[in-house]
């Protein structure tokens, strides 16, 4: 009986060590263009949302100090002078921000140059003699 709780635990302890480095935490790839690009434009998503959040918190605040001015003089209290605030400002439609596209030179994006415009046929049928001059004899 001893025998094979010793072989169990020795079973659990190999199975708890290949566990965790199956579980280990790989190195994350480099971001590709594509992928820098969407995390952009979900930033400037987000951030457009931060100024639509406080456009709208700072109408709801307006409107509940308009509302307490008005209950006041309705019962016939004087409320306190409001403080100077600057404007609510819309921001307006979100607008997607194109990113600029690197232009890659033409070598490096895989398109090959044209062919240069033909001057002579590719081969010519000459005789050797033209090519290759004989010595003159002795």
């Amino acid at each position: 009986m001893k025998h094979t709780t010793i072989l169990s635990a020795l079973a659990l302890s190999c199975s708890l060590c290949a566990a965790s480095a199956a579980f280990a935490k790989l190195p994350v790839p480099a971001p590709t263009p594509e992928a820098k690009a969407k995390a952009a434009e979900t930033a400037a998503k987000a951030a457009w949302s931060d100024k639509v959040a406080t456009y709208q918190l700072c109408q709801s605040q307006d409107r509940a100090a308009a509302a307490y001015r008005a209950k006041a003089t309705q019962e016939g209290k004087t409320p306190t002078t409001p403080t100077a605030t600057p404007p609510c400002s819309d921001p307006g439609p979100y607008a997607a921000v194109a990113a600029p596209t690197e232009q890659k030179p033409i070598e490096a994006s895989g398109a090959h140059s044209p062919a240069a415009t033909a001057t002579s046929p590719p081969s010519e049928n000459k005789p050797a003699a033209e090519t290759a001059p004989a010595a003159p004899k002795q």
